[in-house]
């Protein structure tokens, strides 16, 4: 017990006399003030980050939609009339002028009508010159020369009528385009050929590229304007806003806008993947990395920029554009220094040291 009562003793003196070493033996005053001075210098160092000029050019904007291809005529061929199919000249993806005949029906005596109609229109014809000067000499009453007027237009008319019955055997292409189907073979279909669909066209020239368009976007788009196509395939062409809609999609509410492309050697095909480039008026803008951009503390999209006296401030911007690597803003003043990296760890109101975005990426180097 003895023992460890002056192990504890000798702790308790050796204690004292180290805090009464302080009072009789004071530290160089000149050596605090010179380790506190130091520590305050290194507090004082400002925070480095990299600044890029902002160069306020005037941009042309580009709208990108995501669309499609769409012939600009496709139609049904049917049959007007009865018959058997006894002429086919085309087959899928012949292509096919206007007025070109496609196809042609069994006669069924419609020769034979009109050649009846024929006669008739000589017979009423070649009575009504006979009496004629008869009638006009008073011969005969003058009431029968209208009455056989009238015989000789009604002859016309059915002749007329059996012409165009004969025509409609032979089927013609109501404009060019390209075969898309056949539905029908030599020999089919009988007396129930009328109305009955016989082949598939479609115009190729000019193609549509179609796009819908969100209703905050369409007031940069008008009807005339250039537009660009890319399609997915790689190709390109250039066409002619033609039509904007009024209305909107009552599934999508946006609106559909319809480009002309020239497609005269139907290298567009109908139906393909697209994308509509529009360009749009040009701006004032300022092109900056996306990496440069950040957001307040309230939220507000912005990039942080540097004043004449090294502080900090935050400016708001709106997206013009955005490309791949970089984009188009408003609201950074030309000759502003924009914080490009560091941006994030500083606040508005903080001093910095700002250095160029070149002289920051030697020093890491």
């Amino acid at each position: 017990m003895k023992g460890r009562h002056l192990n504890a003793l000798g702790l308790v003196a050796a204690a004292g006399l180290w805090i009464a070493s302080g009072h009789f033996f004071p530290h160089d005053a000149g050596q605090t003030h010179g380790v506190l001075h130091a520590v305050a210098a290194g507090s004082s160092k400002l925070f480095r980050v990299a600044v890029t000029r902002a160069s306020l050019v005037s941009h042309s904007r580009k709208l990108v939609l995501s669309g499609r291809t769409e012939a600009d005529k496709h139609v049904v061929i049917t049959a007007r009339t009865s018959g058997i199919l006894t002429d086919l000249r085309v087959k899928r993806g012949t292509v096919v002028h206007r007025d070109d005949v496609v196809a042609i029906l069994s006669d069924e005596a419609r020769e034979a009508q009109v050649a009846q109609a024929q006669a008739a229109v000589t017979q009423k014809r070649t009575e009504l010159e006979a009496k004629r000067a008869l009638i006009i000499t008073g011969t005969l009453p003058r009431l029968q020369l209208v009455d056989l007027e009238a015989q000789l237009k009604a002859a016309e008319a059915a002749l007329a009528g059996a012409e165009a019955e004969r025509d409609r055997g032979v089927v013609r292409a109501p404009w060019s385009g390209v075969v898309q189907d056949v539905a029908v073979e030599v020999g089919q279909a009988a007396f129930s050929f009328a109305g009955r669909e016989l082949m598939n066209v479609v115009a190729l020239d000019p193609m549509l590229a179609v796009a819908e368009v969100a209703e905050r976007k369409l007031a940069g788009i008008r009807v005339g304007e250039r537009a660009d196509v890319r399609l997915v395939t790689g190709e390109r062409a250039s066409g002619r806003i033609r039509f904007v809609a009024k209305s909107a999609s009552q599934a999508t509410r946006t609106y559909r806008v319809e480009i002309e492309l020239p497609n005269a050697d139907g290298a567009i095909p109908d139906g393909i993947t697209a994308e509509v480039i529009v360009p749009q008026s040009p701006v004032p803008a300022t092109r900056l990395p996306r990496s440069a951009l950040t957001f307040s503390s309230s939220g507000e999209l912005g990039v942080r920029v540097v004043d004449t006296d090294d502080t900090v401030d935050f400016a708001p911007i709106a997206v013009v554009e955005d490309e791949q690597s970089a984009m188009w803003v408003t609201g950074v003043p030309d000759g502003g220094r924009v914080i490009v990296q560091g941006q994030d760890f500083v606040s508005k109101g903080q001093k910095v040291e700002a250095v160029g975005a070149h002289e920051l990426t030697a020093v890491a180097q």
